[in-house]
């Protein structure tokens, strides 16, 4: 077995800042139907910044008769309403509590107007352009040719190529009329410079020699210890299966639904027959991710062998991304919904500053889990896979980063810890870990230096993703949780002012500070590689033979593992949880909080960063701790009931 395990994060890598939205400004006018732009017209931000679009070689025309889709974004409305509202129907003892809205209700409640929508895709129709509207009113697929989107938008899309990728542009900043526009938040797909990538981390380095620990052999956990660690067992003894639910998973990359009914039955795992639904969002996607998808499945499906499963899959594109979570969220059949695909904020960041990218991007995302939380959808996503340095995953940068959409304040952030462990490397050193902590490599920093390693090996950087957003301020769950916009970390690595290199430090050292923004993550299971998990690839789209595999970790994990646990809590309880954020919070205060905080200080529980704080019940490294499951069902639904239901008018004005 190997010492350094394979994992898989999907992340979206900085490609995607030059593949995504245009933000839409308010204009004025109707724009006629020739491609000339009214004199009154006003231009609308490009999503793919002037430094590409200038320097690109562009080869010529695009066929006018190719077909190209866009997303069109609306604004949400009444947002502090909405806030409002979602926080109620997650507090015991309001009137609200657990009253979650239909699909309709939010339309109503907090989306821009039908008339309002009809304004967009008239203007749209009367180029020829062919529109669908999602049912929550807030996003609009676009089909049409270039030569109809040339006309509708006063662009020029040309085929493109930059630093050898090839793609379609336009130089002109596109056009509209200010009635069209004004509930705009952005459109996605007009131009697209490069399609979003995946990166798949599969890691070898050495063979243990062998294992002191003779608890569990490393890098081989099933379901069953992951049930054993943090106590679900209870849930099933009390009838819980997940029947009567349906988990959602939002996925870029194809599967064999065949993998995952082959190792719940070598797991031994008895699951309903034929609970597996592909569901292609926009023509769905190809294999790149596949094993990433497979883990999905498969984790959440142990843990709920009654539930239904609903596959998501969608392209590896920015309109793919989006539409993924419209589809899922608008079906709303899933009461649940986890995701395992993510960027550094850094990095879109950097794209915004250049103008590659449109500000609204990450609030997209976040006004469709404003509405998830509103139905009652629990979402959950995956911190990232390099510790308090979620961009150098990715490139060269050594910024303290969190990862999107996981920094969310309506979704809850998946993070990663390491289990005990006690085993002898082929060259001698000992790995020992005495107790879960913060999942961070720095205990292993002694074999990768005897090992002859360096940083631009790719092994250091790998730990549980948290931090602090730059994006969204701290939500008010957070606020008044010890330990929340204040840290402990560890100097782990000495980094060089301009943030592109980092060696590491001999001699850590503790430092305190304080932070601002959403706090990320918000609870940690078991996601290092070293103590991590089984995991069956058939041979389709991977190269290779099939079979089990040994050694797989990320929070990748942690995301479809809570979805599958949530689907649990639900089945046993009869209702809906709804958004957890809120309650764990709530429940971590508490003298009997189902949460066991890691609040050790040093570097034996670090990120590669953060740190726990001795007192504390929160730390940028594993959020609130670990979970008993069953004691954390209990305290959900501790004043009765869900209410499987909708609410039917809640003092919202209707426009």
């Amino acid at each position: 077995m190997s010492l350094m395990r394979r994992w898989k994060r999907k992340m979206l890598t900085v490609a995607a800042a030059s593949a995504l939205a245009i933000g839409v400004m308010p204009l004025s006018t109707t724009h006629a139907a020739t491609g000339s732009a009214a004199s009154s017209d006003e231009s609308i931000q490009q999503g793919v910044g002037q430094d590409i679009l200038s320097n690109a070689n562009y080869f010529g025309d695009m066929d006018p008769s190719a077909v190209v889709q866009v997303d069109i974004v609306m604004k949400v409305q009444n947002q502090s309403q909405l806030q409002k509202y979602i926080n109620e129907t997650v507090t015991p003892g309001n009137k609200n509590y657990h009253k979650y809205l239909s699909v309709d209700q939010f339309k109503d409640y907090f989306a821009p107007s039908t008339s309002q929508v009809k304004k967009v895709t008239d203007y749209l129709k009367s180029f020829g352009i062919k529109s669908s509207v999602y049912k929550d009113n807030l996003i609009i697929t676009a089909t049409g040719t270039v030569a109809q989107l040339n006309k509708a938008f006063s662009v020029d899309i040309q085929k493109a190529g930059y630093k050898g990728k090839s793609f379609h542009a336009t130089r002109k900043a596109p056009r509209a009329p200010k009635k069209v526009a004004d509930n705009i938040l952005c459109i996605l797909g007009l131009s697209n410079y490069s399609n979003l990538t995946s990166n798949a981390v599969k890691q070898k380095v050495d063979s243990p020699a062998k294992s002191k620990d003779s608890s569990y052999v490393p890098g081989e956990l099933t379901p069953q210890d992951l049930i054993k660690q943090y106590n679900v067992q209870g849930l099933y003894d009390e009838g819980a299966t997940g029947k009567g639910q349906t988990i959602g998973i939002v996925t870029l990359a194809d599967f064999n639904t065949q993998d995952a009914n082959t190792f719940w039955d070598k797991m031994g795992i008895k699951t309903k027959p034929n609970r597996i639904s592909k569901i292609n969002v926009d023509g769905g996607s190809g294999w790149d991710g596949y094993d990433e998808t497979a883990i999905d499945v498969e984790q959440s499906g142990a843990l709920a062998p009654d539930a239904n499963i609903n596959v998501y899959v969608a392209p590896n594109t920015d309109t793919g991304f989006v539409d993924g979570f419209a589809k899922a969220i608008n079906d709303n059949v899933a009461q649940q919904i986890s995701v395992s695909w993510g960027m550094s904020e850094t990095l879109i960041t950097q794209a915004v500053e250049a103008n590659q990218e449109t500000p609204e991007y990450a609030d997209v995302y976040n006004q469709l889990f404003m509405q998830a939380a509103a139905q009652g959808i629990s979402m959950f996503a995956a911190a990232g896979d390099a510790g308090a340095y979620d961009t150098a995953r990715q490139v060269d940068y050594y910024d303290l980063s969190v990862d999107n959409p996981a920094d969310s304040p309506y979704i809850t952030a998946a993070g990663g810890t390491t289990l005990p462990q006690d085993w002898i490397a082929s060259t001698g050193d000992e790995v020992k870990v005495d107790k879960e902590r913060a999942w961070g490599w720095d205990y292993l920093f002694p074999l990768l230096n005897d090992l002859g390693l360096g940083m631009d090996s790719g092994y250091y950087i790998s730990g549980g993703g948290g931090g602090f957003s730059k994006y969204f301020a701290t939500p008010d769950y957070q606020k008044g949780v010890k330990g929340v916009n204040k840290y402990t970390g560890v100097t782990d690595f000495t980094i060089s002012s301009d943030l592109t290199t980092a060696t590491v430090n001999s001699n850590p050292t503790l430092v305190k500070g304080t932070g601002k923004g959403r706090n990320v993550p918000d609870l940690s299971m078991n996601a290092d590689p070293e103590s991590g998990y089984l995991l069956y690839l058939g041979d389709a789209g991977t190269g290779d033979n099939g079979g089990f595999q040994e050694g797989w970790g990320g929070t990748s994990f942690v995301a479809p593992q809570l979805n599958g646990l949530s689907a649990l809590i639900n089945s046993v309880n009869g209702g809906r949880v709804g958004f957890w954020n809120p309650q764990i919070y709530r429940f971590a205060k508490e003298n009997n909080s189902p949460l066991t905080p890691l609040n050790d200080q040093g570097t034996s529980n670090d990120n590669l960063f953060f740190t726990g704080t001795p007192g504390t019940l929160y730390n940028q490294a594993t959020g609130l701790g670990t979970p008993d499951v069953t004691a954390l069902a209990k305290h959900f639904f501790a004043d009765g009931k869900g209410n499987n239901g909708h609410g039917h008018g809640h003092g919202r004005g209707h426009r």
